[in-house]
């Protein structure tokens, strides 16, 4: 279907939902444009939730026209469709259909986020956190964290004093300005499954500035029990900081040189901060010394040769994989193949550089002799070394 099409069908089909109130709920998420299509099991009221729960990711614009949700039914008598249009003018289409609105609701948001997610990968530093910002100054924190462990409940706190980024994904662009995603806050219902989408403005909480930037990165860490713990806060160390962050990142492997540029990232921001905290009440107080201005701390990092040979391997030599992205910190070694990283240390790194062409195993322990010395044993050490290197796949052998 053209675009022109597309406008003269969308223009009575618009007129015809409105009318019934049924308008599609159009939204900018990270860049992406999005047109939602209820199903005709969704209720009037409900669709003015959504309308409220989304409004500050609100957009003018449309995307193509859905296709007609799916009728209800006895099972689930709830649905959507949505089409979506990335920057690149890439256009998709998926339709949901639940049991309950609640569970429509959720699945909308999730649905949302990782189509929104994945149209800008390799573009955006992407990290698994919630964000609020400094109302006047513009000063991002990002507090990051896995799934159920506090970053809702974090931004729900903070964002009543401090600017509402989001709660999900705190969006880096290359120059260090945050792309913001101020979706519904998903919230546990006590002894109800699914999570309560929640607009922002219903919870009170403030707007995001108008030129948000990223000032610091910390790592959430609730401490459950009996005795509450104050916040306290500690610099992480880098390579510690990058095995915390990775696993917390979207599509980080698809970014150019991702460790390097996620290390690059660190140094802006002056490194990366752990607060350790039993009640997310305390976080306001503890937060505010992360929304000034922090040194940018020198690289204390460097990056290895990553060339390989491309040549076959012959049988009985070891060479090392081709790795997306590696990184020298303090002795140590972080590799990272495809969205894992592993931290070799000791004579890991040994290994690692005497491997960028294929070498037999008897010669590889030679070129770490000359590295770490000839220690009794020294030999078995390697051997047993490459065994685990070769099942983290960081090094192959070669087969006949």
């Amino acid at each position: 279907m053209s675009d022109s099409t597309v406008q003269v069908a969308w223009a009575p089909l618009q007129l015809e939902e409105v009318l019934g109130g049924r308008d599609p709920l159009c939204l900018n998420i990270l860049g992406v444009q999005f047109t939602v299509r209820w199903g005709r099991g969704v209720t009037g009221g409900q669709r003015a939730r959504m309308r409220s729960a989304w409004a500050r990711c609100a957009s003018e614009g449309a995307a193509r026209l859905p296709s007609l949700p799916r009728e209800p039914n006895g099972s689930q008598p709830f649905s959507a469709s949505v089409t979506y249009q990335s920057q690149t003018d890439d256009v998709g289409t998926f339709a949901l259909q639940a049991a309950s609105f609640e569970e429509l609701a959720e699945d909308l948001t999730s649905r949302l986020t990782v189509t929104a997610i994945l149209a800008n990968a390799g573009g955006l530093t992407m990290l698994h956190a919630c964000g609020v910002a400094d109302p006047v100054t513009g000063a991002v924190v990002a507090l990051v964290a896995r799934s159920g462990t506090g970053k809702t409940t974090a931004a729900n706190v903070l964002a009543r004093t401090y600017g509402y980024v989001t709660d999900e994904t705190v969006a880096i662009r290359p120059d260090g300005s945050v792309l913001p995603y101020p979706k519904p806050l998903s919230l546990k219902q006590e002894y109800i499954l699914p999570k309560r989408q929640v607009g922002p403005d219903e919870l009170g909480l403030q707007p995001a500035p108008a030129k948000p930037f990223i000032r610091s990165i910390v790592l959430l860490d609730r401490v459950e029990g009996t005795d509450p713990v104050l916040p306290t806060l500690c610099r992480v160390p880098l390579a510690d900081a990058l095995l915390a962050l990775i696993p917390e990142t979207s599509s980080q492997g698809d970014i150019n040189q991702p460790l390097q540029s996620l290390c690059r990232l660190i140094d802006s921001t002056g490194g990366v901060w752990r607060v350790t905290y039993s009640e997310a009440a305390d976080l306001p107080a503890a937060m505010a010394p992360q929304f000034r201005e922090q040194r940018h701390t020198q690289p204390t990092w460097d990056a290895p040769g990553l060339e390989t040979g491309f040549t076959s391997i012959p049988n009985g030599c070891i060479r090392r994989a081709a790795p997306r992205d590696a990184v020298k910190i303090d002795g140590d070694l972080l590799v990272m193949l495809d969205s894992e990283i592993v931290r070799l240390s000791g004579i890991g790194p040994a290994i690692w550089e005497a491997t960028a062409n294929a070498v037999a195993e008897d010669q590889l322990a030679n070129e770490v002799g000359k590295v770490h010395g000839h220690p009794e044993g020294y030999r078995d050490a390697v051997s047993e070394a490459v065994k685990q290197l070769i099942t983290k796949s960081v090094l192959e052998r070669g087969r006949s």
